[in-house]
């Protein structure tokens, strides 16, 4: 006859054994619906800062990295995820990421973002986040090149693919050249410099990255777009996929709004050294951004609207891209702005009215409060 205590305690453990399992199925399926329902915002940038660094500068997106303004957006939001990729092949290697579905929201240049869009990828643009950016032509310092027209036959570095190809394209063109004319070499921006510094290349088109270098003297500066055709330097936007957008429409304007608020912040005057010193983050000193944007108020830079200023640039990129043969399809311009989610920021932050609406060619339409503050 079976001893009652054994089966008592048979009984029990069974019992004990039932509970724990549940308890293990009930936790697996909390972290399941927990997994389940967290989102990972993916926020991705074409290039990345000095050494590698996971920042960059020169618009309201980058400053928002540096001050962690878009994780401060969702910091309650606890099925929140938010990630940031840099990618040091710029452009290019970005819309890569795109096309594998691999990124949410992202800056693109002119450029890659036609040739992006031409190719498939699915995504609206949804503000601009540069405008004329500054483009500068640096050689050695014993250089006998002293402008624009001066690198005909010579050996000049360009990173093909990017926004800077079609920008620079355009000032040889106002300035008497074509691509042909001119034995470039493709070298992305880190390579690029590392071989003007070592006598590799007569010259090479680039950004702010070499005022630095300017500064100590080790190349110098025969010519910048300031000052020139007001049409000339390089534009930037920020892009959203189609399928998150649908997927997530309140993420997607919470987004807008904190990018749209860093940039009415650093368009302020009183705010130009902060946005200097958010920048530098990136590893440039902070006197690079003040050379870069002398005599050049933040807010015309930074303006985010999508005007016909802004219209007119990406066709006329589009226009270039096909001429050159750079595009596989139709990018379909007109079709490709979302205002959306811009309106409803400006509206929410009372900011309809802050910025200067421009035409094609670059002269003031509407003039802004930011702009009326600064004429008065």
């Amino acid at each position: 006859m079976p001893n009652p205590m054994s089966v008592s305690r048979s009984q029990a453990a069974i019992r004990l054994c039932l509970a724990v399992a549940a308890a293990a199925a009930l936790s697996f399926a909390l972290l399941v619906q927990a997994t389940a329902a967290e989102t990972v915002i993916r926020f991705g940038h074409p290039g990345v800062g000095a050494e590698a660094r996971p920042y960059s500068y020169g618009d309201p997106t980058t400053y928002a990295r540096a001050r962690q303004l878009i994780e401060k957006e969702f910091d309650n939001d606890k099925d929140i995820k938010i990630e940031w990729t840099f990618f040091r092949g710029a452009g290019p290697a970005l819309n890569e990421s795109v096309a594998s579905g691999q990124l949410d929201f992202f800056l693109l240049g002119d450029l890659p973002a036609i040739v992006g869009r031409a190719r498939g990828l699915k995504h609206r643009f949804i503000f601009a986040t540069g405008r004329n950016n500054p483009i500068f032509l640096a050689v050695p310092t014993s250089s006998d090149i002293t402008k624009v027209e001066d690198v005909k036959g010579k050996k000049v570095a360009l990173f093909k693919g990017t926004n800077l190809q079609n920008a620079t394209d355009r000032i040889l063109a106002l300035h008497g050249l074509a691509e042909k004319d001119v034995r470039f070499i493709n070298l992305d921006a880190n390579a690029a410099v590392a071989a003007l510094t070592s006598g590799n290349v007569d010259a090479v088109f680039g950004g702010p990255e070499y005022l630095p270098l300017a500064a100590k003297g080790v190349v110098k500066i025969v010519y910048s777009t300031k000052g020139d055709d007001p049409t000339l330097g390089r534009n930037s936007s920020y892009f959203v996929t189609e399928k998150f957008a649908a997927e997530h429409p309140d993420l997607t304007r919470r987004v807008v709004t904190a990018f749209i608020k860093a940039a009415h912040f650093i368009s302020l005057d009183e705010n130009r050294d902060e946005a200097f010193e958010g920048w530098a983050v990136s590893g440039l000193p902070k006197e690079t951004f003040s050379t870069l944007f002398e005599g050049t108020r933040l807010s015309l830079i930074v303006n985010p609207l999508i005007d016909d200023y802004v219209v007119a640039r990406y066709k006329e990129q589009a226009q270039a891209a096909k001429d050159y043969g750079l595009l596989k399809g139709d990018p379909d311009i007109d079709h490709w702005f979302d205002r959306t989610y811009l309106d409803r920021a400006l509206k929410d932050l009372g900011l309809e009215d802050f910025w200067s609406t421009r035409d094609a060619r670059g002269t003031i339409e509407t003039r802004g409060r930011i702009d009326q503050k600064a004429s008065n």
